[in-house]
């Protein structure tokens, strides 16, 4: 059971990071469904430099940064050219879907590395994703520079009226906002999971961005439910450790994207928009040309 719950909190970390991400971008208006495509390349491009050079650190820097350019290329398409920002996310999933395929093949398997060490078992990535939520929130919440963020994602027109520049935060959010997601990528490929296979993040991404929806953007309540999501997702894998005997393992591998599927319906319906719709940003996903 400690190790159950192990898994599950390494399993969130994941959620919560490449989740922090997207909430970044969202909060100013710009959302990418793209998640999924983003942490495919940092898992892929992070698993190949780590086994070639023989360096955590280069793969991880190496995740980081692919995140950062696909976030920069989401934001050329959806700030700068006014692109559909659903069909530029989408983009950068199919692309990262065929491409990582491709370009990861020669280096399918184990990574062949020692594995990073842990404390009592949990991920070295376990705290500093906590760490990160609540920066995360400090940000948003009580600072300037989170007060400009929110005002970009509500109302740019005001906001550029208000001396603004919302092309240039929104660029800041949507970058930071792909490193997170790049890194939470390489996280899975470097510490969670350290074999390399087609599509090995498996739906992860999807799940990302859901959590954003279910927490309300809220970067604390993303953490609740991250956690939730991470036992529900390690709990797929294993039934057996709680409920041996109780139905196959792949119906209960349905569980986590079942349970997301009804959260999303769940906001879709008129009566959660009624009473918790003033949480989503105003202006999310609507593209801005100044004036």
């Amino acid at each position: 059971m400690w190790e159950f719950l192990v898994r599950s909190l390494d399993a969130s970390t994941i959620f919560t990071i490449a989740a922090l991400g997207e909430l970044i971008g969202q909060r100013s208006g710009v959302l990418n469904v793209g998640v999924e495509g983003v942490m495919l390349f940092g898992a892929t491009l992070g698993f190949i430099v780590a086994q070639t050079t023989g360096s955590y650190l280069l793969g991880f820097l190496v995740g980081i940064a692919v995140g950062g350019l696909l976030g920069l290329l989401h934001a050329f398409f959806s700030i700068t050219l006014g692109v559909d920002q659903v069909v530029s996310g989408m983009g950068i999933w199919i692309l990262g879907f065929g491409l990582t395929a491709y370009i990861g093949s020669p280096y399918t398997g184990p990574l062949g590395m020692e594995r990073i060490p842990s404390s009592l078992g949990f991920s070295p990535f376990f705290i500093p994703g906590i760490v990160l939520v609540v920066i995360t929130w400090f940000l948003l919440s009580k600072t300037s520079l989170g007060l400009r963020i929110r005002s970009v994602g509500e109302n740019p027109s005001v906001a550029e009226v208000s001396g603004i520049n919302v092309a240039n935060t929104r660029y800041l959010c949507v970058v930071v906002s792909g490193m997170l997601m790049g890194f939470a990528g390489a996280i899975y490929s470097l510490d969670y999971n350290p074999v390399w296979n087609y599509n090995f993040t498996s739906g992860w991404g999807f799940i990302a961005l859901a959590l954003v929806f279910f927490s309300m953007w809220n970067p604390l309540t993303l953490l609740a439910g991250s956690v939730l999501f991470g036992i529900l997702w390690q709990f797929s894998l294993n039934p057996q450790l709680v409920l041996p005997g109780v139905l196959s393992r792949y119906i209960w591998r349905t569980l986590p994207f079942a349970i997301t599927l009804g959260a999303l319906l769940l906001m879709s319906t008129r009566w959660f928009r009624a009473r918790w719709g003033a949480a989503k940003p105003e202006a999310l996903g609507l593209p801005y040309e100044k004036e």
